[in-house]
């Protein structure tokens, strides 16, 4: 009898320990905006449009004021997020359609898999848009492979690409939530299927009007013209009102159900990405048209979201990271009064440029990094990545990761705020292959024959037939380009940069 007791205990003890050893593992939320500019928050800068919930998150964390995506557009640093490497590097990373194939190798390592690696419960929330399955015509009304389950996601509700775009559904793991078997959808991106109206054949069926050569006049969904084709699906198709809600019903019940054990969310919001149509709570709210009213709702969710940290009691245990995908835009294919309802707001802060753009305000985008009780808080000017989230939490959870190339670099101490040793350089990625290096404060444009602005978003693209090197520590606007008076860090950089782009050690 005492030796069953003593063995009883011995086995208590241990999995009292394992128990314990698995709550000190911190849990980690990485919330990504849609198109949030540099100048949008209210923590850096903004002083038509206060984001309280933002704000505290900054307050409590690290707050970088140098921060990068890879590129100014979503899918690419979407890619990179999640693989560690450089979309560039790979064809068919640009912008996706909706029906397009899965880009994200599902044999090799990536970010949601150095969490399983490491003991993580994983879970992905919001807008994907890296593509599903190994074909375009795929079946959309039976089981999906190829979804983000495939590549390291123990859970997935998502929708397929952007908001914008067909089939407007939500996919939870492997099937469209709510589908009638007897309505299936179809899609297609080249000609028109099914009988649904579209945009171009019945303008008067749109209740926001698409801006004219941006593609938003194909099939109608909830009033608003979209991308592409779609028929079928009537009863899974979803209403933009009411996305934000269920993203956040589904990240709030991941976390709850995960809350003993360590987990990794990445919770993508949709906005303030066009089509911006907010939920009627927060329409009018703040007074700069619906991409305003879409950024009042970001900073909600994320108070959301803290709140349910709060309320399980494992605030202190978990860090969430809060970025956005590239940078802003305003008229990106719908009247929405983002542009004629501006006041003074400036997207950009004091940047050059917005997405699709080389130009910073292209890429650096808000980033903050909270750990309650264990993060310092303090404002960084580190040079930081995103393409750095694998290599950094490969560290900090002690897991190997192994890439084709070495683009993912540790910098787990100074998203931590222990260090404020950041990146020397970063490559930076316009629309298409149009490349920038960044090397300290310098940095280089590569000459392209692109058009200088994009006329549909009036947005500067950083494009011009001859190199650009702009030093912006004395000019954060790249106003000045100093390539003709410098001609010796024009030719450093563009080796520096060609020495990346062919994998050779620096």
């Amino acid at each position: 009898m005492k030796k069953t007791l003593q063995t009883l205990l011995i086995i208590t003890i241990g999995l009292f320990i394992q128990a314990f050893s698995a709550q000190q593992k911190p849990n980690v939320i990485f919330i990504l905006a849609d198109d949030l500019g540099y100048g949008d928050l209210s923590c850096y800068g903004a002083t038509k449009l206060y984001t309280p919930n933002i704000d505290k998150l900054a307050k409590q964390g690290v707050k970088f004021t140098n921060a990068h995506t890879t590129s100014a557009t979503c899918t690419p640093s979407r890619y990179a997020i999640i693989t560690g490497q450089y979309p560039w590097r790979k064809s068919g990373t640009g912008v996706l359609p909706g029906n397009a194939a899965l880009i994200i190798p599902e044999d090799k390592p990536n970010l949601p898999k150095i969490f399983k690696d490491a003991g993580y419960n994983t879970g992905i929330v919001g807008k994907w848009h890296l593509g599903i399955g190994d074909a375009v015509d795929k079946d959309w009304n039976s089981k999906l492979v190829g979804t983000p389950n495939d590549v390291g996601f123990d859970y997935s509700y998502i929708f397929p690409a952007t908001a914008d775009r067909v089939p407007t559904v939500f996919v939870e793991d492997h099937h469209v939530v709510g589908l009638n078997p007897e309505d299936p959808i179809q899609v297609d991106y080249k000609k028109k299927v099914g009988n649904d109206p579209t945009g171009l054949e019945n303008p008067e069926l749109l209740k926001m009007k698409a801006s004219p050569n941006h593609g938003h006049n194909n099939t109608i969904v909830n009033g608003i013209g979209r991308i592409g084709y779609m028929s079928g699906g009537h009863t899974a198709r979803w209403t933009d009102e009411e996305v934000p809600f269920t993203f956040l019903y589904k990240a709030n019940e991941f976390i709850e159900k995960n809350k003993e054990e360590p987990f990794f969310l990445f919770y993508a919001l949709t906005e303030p990405h066009v089509p911006r149509m907010p939920s009627t709570m927060f329409k009018g709210k703040s007074g700069l048209g619906f991409r305003g009213d879409a950024i009042l709702q970001v900073d909600w969710a994320v108070g959301e979201i803290m709140k349910q940290l709060q309320y399980l009691g494992i605030s202190e245990n978990t860090i969430i990271v809060f970025s956005s995908d590239n940078g802003p835009v305003l008229d990106d294919g719908y009247v929405d009064g983002a542009v004629t309802e501006l006041n003074g707001h400036t997207p950009w802060g004091a940047l050059r440029g917005g997405k699709y753009s080389t130009f910073e305000a292209g890429t650096r985008v808000p980033t903050i990094v909270s750990w309650p009780g264990t993060i310092k808080p303090k404002v960084s000017n580190a040079l930081v990545s995103q393409v750095d989230m694998a290599g950094s939490f490969a560290k900090l959870l002690g897991v190997a990761f192994q890439s084709d190339y070495e683009d993912s670099m540790d910098l787990s101490d100074v998203l931590l705020g222990k260090s404020n040793r950041g990146r020397t350089y970063i490559v930076e990625q316009g629309t298409g292959s149009r490349l920038a290096i960044r090397d300290k404060n310098w940095k280089y444009i590569e000459p392209n024959n692109g058009p200088e602005m994009n006329k549909l978003t009036n947005i500067e693209l950083g494009n011009l037939a001859k190199p650009q090197l702009y030093n912006l520590k004395e000019d954060a606007g790249e106003t000045i380009n100093l390539a003709d008076s410098n001609q010796k860090k024009v030719k450093e950089l563009k080796s520096k940069l060609e020495a990346i782009k062919n994998k050779n050690p620096l």
